[in-house]
């Protein structure tokens, strides 16, 4: 059982107590928002695209993340939607991370790795793609939160016959009250 008791997990009002276990990760709670670059050998061009990330928890040793993303053209402005993920982190002990992040375009992501001074390192451990999924064999997501209060995000991807190599890049800010 959890160190909240009944009574205390039944209070919808009051946020809980992050649970011990996400100690490493818990400067990464809140919303964070910015803007990034990505590209691939399979795509015409580079281009820029803005994110927004929220790690959340209910009291338990796991983070919910939720991840949108906006493609951006030369001004900056919003073109449409381009990605969207949920997941949830599962916080062990000695800093392992185990991350279950699923796609709607029919990838599920497990991935391993470690979390610690304000950094988590994670590579892929399995891909389960649904039928009409486009083929992806690999990742690596990196989040490093810097001295400065900017939460850094790197992606590398191995997809549709492509070795694993870097994909997306973004600087995010935390967003105020969050």
């Amino acid at each position: 059982m959890g160190t909240n008791s009944a009574s205390e997990a039944l209070r919808p009002n009051e946020a809980p107590a992050p649970h011990a276990l996400l100690a490493p990760l818990t400067r990464f709670l809140g919303t964070w928002v910015g803007r990034g670059r990505g590209g691939y050998p399979t795509l015409a061009e580079e281009f820029a695209y803005a994110q927004e990330v929220t790690f959340s928890h209910d009291g338990r040793a796991f983070l919910h993340y939720d991840s949108r993303a906006w493609l951006l053209d030369a001004d900056n402005t919003p073109l449409r939607l381009s990605a969207r993920e949920s997941g949830w982190w599962r916080l062990q002990p000695e800093g392992r991370v185990e991350a279950l992040i699923t796609q709607p375009t029919g990838i599920v992501e497990i991935l391993v790795g470690t979390a610690g001074n304000g950094t988590a390192d994670l590579s892929t451990h399995e891909v389960a793609l649904a039928p009409t999924a486009k083929e992806v064999t690999a990742t690596r997501r990196r989040y490093t939160l810097t001295d400065e209060g900017t939460l850094r995000f790197v992606h590398d991807l191995a997809a549709v016959g492509q070795p694993l190599q870097h994909h997306l890049s973004a600087q995010l800010q935390r967003v105020a009250g969050s």
